[in-house]
């Protein structure tokens, strides 16, 4: 999935604790920073609410709002203006409030019955997503 994705792309991890959010968020990250050569520790944002990584020209910015208690409170963060201009996974989306982009992708997280495995649902209401996820589902 990180290879199609581009600035202006907006993913909401949603689940419980635990459910693999984080270790996605990572994943994804550490893939695309590999495509231009970094190679770069991915911590979880959960105390500073927002890591900001440089993979070539595309800015990624993880951002954990558990801890938000508001969603005025996102605004300072810089968040909403980053939704355009960078690719954004976004931990916790509830805590948006209003705030959530038109057109992000949801990815919701849950358990499997599998213990080292995770059920992932994609929704959107923007259609563009339809034939991109298309094309990592034939990868």
């Amino acid at each position: 999935m990180a290879p199609g994705l581009r600035a202006g792309d907006v993913l909401l991890l949603d689940g419980p604790i635990g459910a693999g959010k984080t270790h996605f968020a990572r994943a994804l990250i550490q893939a695309r920073l590999a495509r231009v050569g970094a190679v770069e520790d991915v911590p979880s944002p959960t105390y500073t609410l927002v890591q900001v990584y440089e993979a070539g020209p595309l800015e990624i910015w993880h951002a954990d709002l558990y801890r938000l208690g508001h969603p005025d409170d996102m605004l300072e963060l810089g968040l909403v203006e980053a939704f355009e201009t960078a690719l954004c996974l976004v931990e916790w989306p509830d805590r948006l409030g209003d705030l959530v982009p038109p057109g992000a992708l949801r990815l919701g997280f849950a358990p499997n019955a599998r213990e080292d495995c995770r059920t992932v649902t994609m929704t959107s209401d923007d259609p563009h997503w339809g034939p991109r996820l298309a094309e990592v589902a034939d990868a």
